[in-house]
């Protein structure tokens, strides 16, 4: 004869400590728990309710610049630094952790239009308007002390004056942008190669992450080029119906790229297609100005003259979140940090300023449960986010009046167009005109 028998370890409930959390055992069965989804879409109400409590992006200010900031650069050594150029010719290196100024790099006569650093860190290179490329090394930093770097290590003067700059992965050739396009190496006073499609100046310019040999810029004719350094020659252009401002490569899909444009979108194209946008950006209600994309590749953030920062996902046509302050002026440029987790925007009114990538997110370091806890939400409004309490609390926005009036202006346009179209479409004869698709609707022409 069989007896069975009920065996409970008292180590499975008992607690090692008096100041631990008493083991509860749950009975997952769902005919127990017959309120299971209304239960949950309660918490979901509840969690999107705390996160619009909870979202407060701006950290702090750093200010130091006594002219507009017109660019920066990440700092690939150091996850908590970044360099700031102004338009008075100054340079910084700021500690993002204290939010002061770490090293200054004084010698430019004019507007500091582009700052990158080499791949390993040590060297700095910057250009401006007044017609020179400097390399300054950049200095083993004690955060805490003040370090000058007066002297740059190496001074280009060239024949015009320069609108951006990029270096190389992993080699010593660097990039700018004025005129033309020139290609220097650190140990040659004089471009080692130059590149030119048409006689406009060329805006910005940014080399491939995944194939180094490849180059994209943008010019004052409406162009966007993209060049191989290997065949040493341009192969396609493509002529869009209002300038391109900035352009940055997605790192995690390189053969993507996005472009911020003055007609208040951004444009997301595939390098091997450049006839139709793969996206359309919208939300930005004056010219986009920077556009800098997350190491994860799935968020980039977007700078105005709007006076707005806004971070969009990489195949979003809306913008996830959008940040203001009543003091920011127009968006120069912007920059998201190494670790992804912070968004540094550069403005007229001579601030750099710290924003959160997540609202709502807590500083500092979670406990297992806590991060727990915070995926169980993210998780709960991911599967009711259909609903419309959920949606509404979710989506809304506070914006400031002069965008909120501006975006109600842009609406009512885009809708008189739209009307204008289809009657134009009705009234005409049938084949004898063809409407082009949105993500067409801004591109003249492709050229290679």
């Amino acid at each position: 004869m069989k007896v069975k028998v009920i065996s409970r370890s008292t180590e499975e409930f008992t607690r090692e400590r008096s100041k631990d959390l008493q083991k509860v055992f749950r009975n997952y069965d769902p005919n127990l728990h017959t309120q299971e989804k209304a239960v949950e879409y309660t918490r979901a109400l509840n969690a999107a309710k705390l996160e619009k409590i909870f979202a407060k992006p701006f950290i702090g200010a750093m200010d130091g610049h006594i002219d507009a900031v017109s660019s920066m650069a990440k700092n690939p050594n150091y996850l908590k630094a970044i360099f700031s150029g102004s338009m008075d010719g100054d340079i910084r290196l700021w500690d993002l952790a204290t939010r002061k100024t770490v090293c200054q790099f004084p010698g430019h006569q004019g507007a500091v239009k582009g700052l990158t650093s080499s791949t390993n860190g040590e060297l700095l290179v910057s250009c401006g308007t007044d017609c020179t490329v400097r390399l300054w090394k950049v200095p083993a930093l004690n955060f805490g002390s003040t370090v000058d770097a007066s002297q740059p290590s190496a001074i280009y003067t060239w024949k015009h004056a320069f609108r951006g700059v990029d270096h190389q992965w992993n080699t010593s050739i660097f990039a700018t942008a004025g005129a033309q396009v020139d290609l220097w190496d650190h140990n040659r006073s004089e471009p080692i190669n130059t590149f030119q499609w048409g006689n406009d100046s060329v805006i910005s310019i940014r080399f491939n992450p995944g194939e180094p040999n490849l180059l994209a810029t943008s010019s004052s004719d409406r162009g966007v080029v993209l060049y191989d350094l290997r065949t040493s020659s341009p192969f396609k252009k493509v002529i869009m119906q209002t300038k391109t401002n900035s352009i940055c490569w997605n790192p995690m899909e390189p053969i993507n790229f996005t472009a911020a444009n003055e007609d208040c979108n951004c444009y997301t194209f595939d390098a091997r297609k450049l006839d139709e946008a793969k996206v359309v950006h919208r939300d930005h209600v004056s010219a986009v100005m920077d556009v800098d994309y997350s190491p994860t590749g799935r968020e980039f953030v977007t700078g105005s003259y709007d006076r707005t920062v806004r971070i969009f996902n990489y195949n979003g046509d809306h913008s996830r979140e959008i940040y203001h302050t009543k003091r920011m002026q127009r968006v120069f440029c912007v920059k998201y940090s190494c670790d992804a987790s912070y968004v540094i925007s550069g403005s007229d009114d001579t601030n750099l300023r710290l924003w959160k990538s997540k609202a709502s997110e807590q500083l500092g370091v979670l406990l297992p449960r806590e991060r727990k806890k915070h995926e169980y939400h993210d998780a709960l409004k991911a599967r009711f986010k259909h609903l419309p309490e959920i949606r509404r609390i979710v989506k809304h926005r506070h914006l400031p009046k002069p965008v909120y009036k501006a975006a109600i202006l842009r609406r009512t346009v885009t809708e008189a167009e739209n009307r204008k179209e289809q009657r134009r479409q009705a009234h005409s004869a049938p084949g004898s005109s063809s409407r082009k698709p949105f993500r067409k609707r801004r591109i003249v022409k492709e050229e290679s």
